[in-house]
């Protein structure tokens, strides 16, 4: 059974959903479980492919639980191809060892920052670039992509300013800088990179002052960050969010 207040989803309903049954098997360096990352949702551009914005969801949630917001998105960027991946099951820690999707293990919500699982977290950034690598190969510029995330999945795409791929754009919600004393934080390639971080001010899951406290992180590196506070939203999203999402993405994706 799930650990009390511990799902970190945003769910919406969308009778077209559909979920995949091919997987890529890759070998956890920690650990001797294969991970099997079942193929992403994509939904296609209306138009002619010339960005793309890739949106991983939280822990014990699945791409599904965020793909509506590629149809939300869909009219205002024509141009846009979404990609909702799943993360691999794995045993989590705070949730007594009983395996769920989740990028990376997490012990403890009080100290989310002390004992990561730093090699779950590279995996998940070594899985993203993957994605971002085959986009690339069909004629997408880097700086035309955009990734995002909720919660854990807001983690990894932080870690992506990290890569040395630069990137077109980052959106962190409801999330943290991990790995926060592995240098450097932030990559040559996305000094500059714009990031847009959100949060409510009632989290009870990933608090509050976690995000706040990256979001001053980076922002003593220079680096090209906005945080925006959401009065009285809990661990969720809500629709001033992800409106506010769509005028950060609109002119870096269109």
């Amino acid at each position: 059974m799930l650990a009390r207040g511990l799902s970190h989803s945003a769910r919406f309903s969308h009778s077209s959903k559909k979920r995949f049954n091919f997987t890529t098997r890759v070998r956890a360096s920690h650990s001797t479980m294969a991970l099997n990352y079942p193929r992403p949702i994509e939904i296609n551009p209306s138009g002619p492919h010339t960005s793309t914005f890739i949106m991983l969801h939280g822990l014990g949630d699945t791409g599904d639980g965020w793909s509506d917001i590629g149809y939300m998105y869909k009219a205002s960027l024509p141009g846009t191809k979404f990609i909702f991946p799943h993360a691999p099951r794995r045993p989590i820690t705070l949730n007594f060892g009983m395996s769920m999707p989740g990028w990376y293990d997490i012990a403890s919500l009080e100290d989310i920052q002390g004992g990561e699982d730093g090699a779950g977290l590279r995996e998940s950034q070594r899985y993203v670039e993957e994605l971002i690598q085959r986009e690339i190969a069909a004629g997408i510029p880097s700086t035309k992509i955009v990734i995002g995330g909720f919660s854990q999945g807001g983690a990894v795409a932080l870690m992506m300013l990290r890569s040395s791929i630069q990137l077109g754009g980052v959106v962190a919600l409801s999330a943290y800088v991990p790995l926060h004393k592995e240098q450097p934080l932030v990559s040559e390639a996305n000094s500059k990179t714009p990031i847009f971080m959100c949060h409510g001010d009632a989290d009870q899951t990933v608090a509050f002052e976690f995000g706040r406290r990256s979001y001053q992180m980076l922002l003593s590196l220079d680096a090209n960050v906005e945080f925006q506070t959401y009065l009285g939203m809990a661990h969720s999203a809500c629709q001033r969010e992800f409106d506010d999402v769509l005028a950060f993405v609109k002119p870096i994706l269109v």
